[in-house]
């Protein structure tokens, strides 16, 4: 991973991921996995990576975790607007969570009983009679039927795409809720419960969508005590927070105040943190890392710098080609493109051979697609190409890797290669610049928000102008970027894509023709393909993982073959800089990001 980059639509893509489970037809069950048997059978106590005895004290001092430098609402369900840091987290919570010791296993939260039909037509939930909204109202299913439907009716764009498949919330009676579905989905089971549930008194007259500065009436484990628009928010943990003795709770949410300070540049923010105005820093630039986190401080062990270890499968980040703008409708300029990437240099000069070059949409893991077809995918498309859908024949090929300059390739070579497929697209070299027929120049901008990439930008952009392409580089703040994302108003940019080891529904919003046109959708590129969306469809309806794997292989496949990103490089360690003074579970987590572990896992030690 590079510095933190846009990422797209991450409180969704969270709440699904802690979700993306199926049950199977039984009784019912305060657990759900998607193809295993739970790792915590009935009657756990807390989840193994968690201090069931930490102590709760202290205040967790915060710098904004993304490129969000203020904020303007509370609510971060809706799509106008820059919501504070986190709300989704520690105030917010779903009818069941996920556990990051397994794949797509779910445990109950608000919810306290799950039960999936024998036809697979609706999931049943029961609320635990203990579930209370921070202003004391008892949770009901009403609450959680307003909470969808409100979602659908006035949320952003993804909600509609996720849960496009779910026909209706039903309430079967004042703590059961049911959600019946469309189809036969697989999915569809337990994607719901990661609906966030939030009161309908909530800024109650104003609409949905325009709910600003209010702050949510929910059930999570903080309240907002106060904050300073531009400056900072105090959120203080509820001192009546209905789900501390939750098994899937305990051991969390250990801090009596977490305070977020926004800083306008990654330079303030750095020295801040070594001057101690916060603690806790997850760095993403592999520079700073190596060069940065140095002085005093880290030698007498005031500051520890530690790589902590992840399983995570790396998911996708890279530049986004637009597929609207007419630059990158034709795969030859788009694969040219990404031959002036030189990802070799780049680890060596600006990264310390800190990344591993990033070559699947379900990078590090077994769902990416590898070689030339075999067995199940292999007979996957086929069946697709039977069914009269246009497959690329170069999909039964090889799958693509990315382009390397090591020897006895080189950067020369490739971009001769990409002066070739531009020809072949029409595109010539003359007067100083790649030009079509009409003599008009290749040129497009590349948008991003962020000082630190800026370096990573300017060498591509070198390469890019060597082969006759014009590229502007184009910076601006957070929250302009993220209005001209959601306009789709743009050429390229970077951005990444939330990691999974079990994708789901959330593909519809990422690739599915719908989403292409729908504002605010994560289906940056404009991807519009019926060979894609059929993929798509029969990753949901998997229910073996065998399914699952020749699946997202094949889609995987047919992915790249289109060569809408440029992929970038990933890491398997979260570089975490804290002040000394927390503790921390002998035991860490398999799949985790790293500023959630921090906040619901550590405790204080020692007072600042």
């Amino acid at each position: 991973m590079v510095p933190p980059l846009k990422t797209a639509k991450i409180f969704l893509s969270c709440l699904l991921a802690a979700a993306l489970a199926h049950g199977t037809p039984a009784a019912a069950e305060p657990a759900f996995s998607l193809y295993d048997t739970p790792k915590y059978g009935p009657g756990f106590t807390h989840f193994d990576y968690v201090n069931p005895d930490a102590p709760r004290r202290g205040t967790l001092y915060l710098a904004n975790p993304d490129r969000r430098t203020s904020f303007d609402k509370f609510n971060p369900m809706s799509m106008k607007g820059v919501a504070a840091a986190g709300l989704d987290q520690l105030m917010l919570e779903t009818l069941a969570v996920s556990s990051a010791d397994e794949v797509a296993t779910v445990y109950g939260l608000l919810a306290d009983d799950m039960k999936l039909a024998a036809d697979r037509m609706s999931m049943t939930f029961h609320l635990n009679p203990k579930a209370r909204f921070n202003n004391g109202d008892k949770v009901t299913a009403e609450d959680v039927k307003y909470s969808f439907d409100t979602l659908i009716a006035k949320g952003a764009p993804q909600y509609k795409s996720v849960f496009a498949d779910v026909k209706g919330c039903v309430v079967v009676d004042a703590a059961t809720v049911r959600f019946d579905f469309a189809s036969n989905n697989h999915e569809l089971p337990l994607i719901v419960s990661s609906v966030p549930v939030f009161s309908k008194k909530w800024a109650q007259g104003t609409p949905f969508d325009q709910i600003q500065l209010t702050p949510p009436i929910s059930t999570g484990p903080y309240l907002i005590e106060s904050y300073d628009t531009g400056r900072s928010i105090i959120y203080k943990r509820n001192p009546d927070y209905w789900g501390k003795d939750v098994p899937a709770r305990r051991g969390m949410f250990n801090f009596e105040r977490i305070v977020y300070r926004f800083y306008k540049d990654d330079l303030a923010r750095l020295e801040a943190f070594k001057a101690g105005e916060f603690d806790v820093v997850v760095e993403y630039s592999a520079k700073n890392w190596a060069r940065s986190y140095a002085g005093p401080q880290f030698r007498d062990g005031r500051i520890v710098k530690k790589e902590f270890k992840h399983s995570n499968g790396a998911g996708m980040q890279g530049f986004v080609m637009n597929l609207r703008r007419d630059q990158f409708k034709d795969v030859r300029v788009r694969q040219a493109i990404g031959l002036a990437l030189d990802y070799e240099w780049m680890n060596r000069q600006l990264f310390y051979g800190q990344y591993t070059r990033i070559y699947s949409f379900f990078n590090n893991s077994q769902l990416a697609a590898t070689g030339e077809p075999q067995g199940d995918e292999l007979a996957l498309l086929k069946s697709l190409q039977a069914k009269g859908l246009k497959v690329d024949p170069a999909v039964f090929g090889p799958a693509p890797v990315p382009p390397s300059t090591n020897p006895p390739s080189s950067l020369r070579a490739n971009l001769r290669q990409a002066r070739e497929l531009l020809a072949q697209a029409g595109l010539v070299y003359r007067d100083g610049a790649v030009r079509n027929a009409q003599g008009v120049p290749l040129s497009f901008e590349i948008l991003d928000d962020q000082s630190s990439m800026s370096r990573v930008i300017s060498v591509f952009a070198r390469n890019l102008r060597t082969l006759g392409i014009d590229v502007v580089q184009r910076s601006a703040d957070y929250a302009l970027v993220a209005k001209r994302m959601e306009d789709f108003d743009f050429d390229m940019t970077s951005v990444r894509f939330p990691d999974t080891s079990s994708p789901g529904n959330e593909l519809f919003d990422m690739f599915g023709s719908r989403a292409a046109d729908e504002k605010g959708s994560n289906n940056a590129w404009g991807l519009k393909d019926p060979v894609v969306d059929q993929l798509v469809q029969t990753v949901v309806a998997a229910d073996t993982r065998v399914k699952l794997t020749a699946a997202a292989r094949a889609l995987d496949r047919v992915l790249l073959h289109k060569y809408i990103v440029v992929p970038h490089w990933y890491s398997s360690t979260h570089r975490i800089a804290y002040q000394n003074r927390f503790g921390i579970p002998a035991v860490a987590p398999l799949y985790y990001q790293a500023d959630p572990y921090v906040i619901s896992t550590w405790w204080e030690e020692k007072a600042r």
